[in-house]
């Protein structure tokens, strides 16, 4: 019998390793993973054969491919995560924070690199760095064929982690550049690059919510929160999707003056739509407003991302037709930020107009249809 590299390396991981230790009881503390199954977690974008258990731990399998990653059940805000995680030769791998239910989880939530190389300068790409942004304060793992335990607090905004008990990281994230813009909260994850790593004893105390979001569409029922306000467009509520077609505008029965606009996004093939703020609840009728232009025509004048007629998005956003991102607008004083799929791609500073007004969902042209999911807004 022959076998490949990699699974030889997994299977000597096995026999070197002790069965997984029985579970303490912590204070605070629920198992997310059983240990004989993969209940509570769910692979994507990739085959379900991507992860499986073996010996009480959860495997990536050699053949995963990438981006594959295995996603928690349930969403976290501020937690407190432990576990362990097993290296034995060229291993590299992640935890996800934060993950969104669509788009990229590196970009949009965060990312804790679990890499096997013991360099002596600590880079952006080491073990225990936020990948692709933040070093570790140092590097501690252990690569030839041993079990590590990791501990990642995140108490927004500050976050600390460590490994096999020293500190590697400790960040406000609110101070950061990038990452005061990510998701707060997500799923948890593992990474998959087709290494077989490992991972077990998983468990997690939940800390305290402290993001306030006001829903403005996760079903039908929040059709009340909204008013036709222009043409005639056609908006349906499709269970958790508010689909939208034709031309004319959907606004909020409630006026945002500063906010932060969190939702997601899917669309034909050149679509156009827009989201308007500041408005005079007219859609393009009233004489004052702002607008964010969807249309996914790379080579138009005003393409996704842009604010129409002021300035036009740069880069344009990675998104695709028939595909889910997301979407994070910040509208506060004379700025305008906007964010697509975890890029800033607009940021303007200029808005002369700080009047509140309704938030308006705009249908442009009848059969370019638009959707959205999971609208919420926060007053800043």
């Amino acid at each position: 019998m022959f076998m490949t590299r990699r699974v030889f390396l997994g299977t000597a991981a096995a026999s070197a390793a002790a069965a997984a230790p029985a579970q303490q009881a912590e204070a605070g503390f629920t198992r997310i993973f059983d240990g004989e199954t993969l209940r509570g977690w769910k692979v994507v974008d990739g085959p379900e054969s991507a992860f499986y258990v073996h010996e009480g731990a959860i495997v990536v399998h050699e053949s995963a491919g990438y981006p594959c990653w295995l996603r928690s059940e349930r969403q976290y805000e501020n937690f407190d995560f432990r576990g362990e995680f097993f290296i034995r030769g060229w291993m590299d791998s992640g935890i996800y924070l934060h993950a969104p239910e669509h788009g990229r989880p590196i970009w949009n939530g965060m990312q804790f690199h679990i890499f096997q190389n013991n360099q002596e300068k600590p880079q952006v790409s080491s073990m225990g760095a936020i990948l692709p942004l933040v070093p570790p304060l140092k590097i501690n793992v252990r690569n030839k064929g041993e079990w590590n335990d990791f501990r990642l607090l995140m108490d927004w905004p500050r976050f600390q982690a460590w490994t096999n008990g020293e500190l590697v990281q400790d960040l406000d994230l609110g101070k950061h550049p990038e990452l005061r813009y990510r998701f707060r909260r997500g799923y948890l994850g593992f990474m998959s690059l087709a290494y077989p790593i490992r991972f077990r004893n998983l468990r997690i105390r939940e800390l305290p919510d402290k993001e306030k979001w006001e829903v403005l569409y996760g079903g039908p029922a929040d059709m009340e929160k909204w008013v036709a306000s222009e043409g005639k467009a056609r908006f349906q509520a499709l269970g958790p999707v508010l689909h939208a077609n034709g031309n004319g505008h959907l606004a909020t029965r409630e006026k945002y003056r500063d906010f932060e606009l969190r939702l997601f996004v899917r669309h034909v093939l050149h679509h156009n739509g827009g989201i308007l703020f500041r408005t005079s609840g007219q859609g393009l009728r009233s004489e004052r407003h702002y607008e964010i232009q969807l249309h996914d025509v790379e080579g138009s004048h005003y393409p996704t991302g842009s604010l129409y007629h002021y300035q036009r998005c740069s880069p344009y956003p990675r998104i695709q037709a028939l595909e889910w991102w997301p979407m994070h607008v910040i509208v506060k004083g004379p700025s305008c930020l906007v964010r697509i799929n975890g890029e800033t791609v607009l940021e303007y500073e200029k808005l002369e107009n700080l009047e509140e007004g309704p938030i308006e969902l705009q249908a442009h042209a009848p059969g370019r249809w638009t959707e959205y999911k999971d609208i919420r807004v926060k007053r800043l």
